[in-house]
């Protein structure tokens, strides 16, 4: 099992960075990958529970991922549910206030479906999602719209 697993403080707080994060859209620089809503949530929402999007990354093949559990402005958690080189795949999002802001722990579990991809795609994935938190933390979020 590989993990990448990210701690990020951000200036905004947690409803901030929980409204532009939890649009599927934004998430675009974290992974590297172009990102097309699918579908929107069970309950009728953008981003809750059922929500789900493609994902395509350079020539790879492109693979769909589904909320399965999103708490508002505390959790997310998503998983691979179609295609793609992964499995056993779970994405979890942490929000939590921290001061006057908010943190982010943000862990990604998976296998490789193919011997040697997954601690490849394990050094991709913490490079661009690290880079690109930090990059959020000082630039700030966009406000939600």
């Amino acid at each position: 099992m590989q993990r990448v697993h990210v701690v990020q403080d951000f200036p905004q707080s947690v409803q901030e960075l929980f409204a532009h994060l939890s649009e599927q859209e934004n998430l675009e620089p974290l992974f590297g990958a172009r990102i097309r809503r699918l579908s929107d949530g069970t309950d009728g929402t953008r981003n809750g529970a059922g929500a789900s999007r493609e994902l395509k990354v350079g020539p790879l093949p492109g693979f769909v991922e589904t909320n399965v559990e999103v708490v508002p402005d505390q959790l997310i958690r998503y998983r691979i549910t179609r295609g793609g080189i992964l499995k056993h795949h779970e994405g979890v999002m942490r929000f939590t206030p921290q001061g006057t802001g908010s943190r982010l722990d943000y862990t990604i579990d998976f296998d490789g479906k193919l011997p040697g991809i997954g601690p490849l795609v394990q050094a991709m994935l913490t490079r661009n999602v690290t880079n690109g938190l930090r990059r959020y933390a000082r630039q700030g979020v966009p406000p939600a719209s």
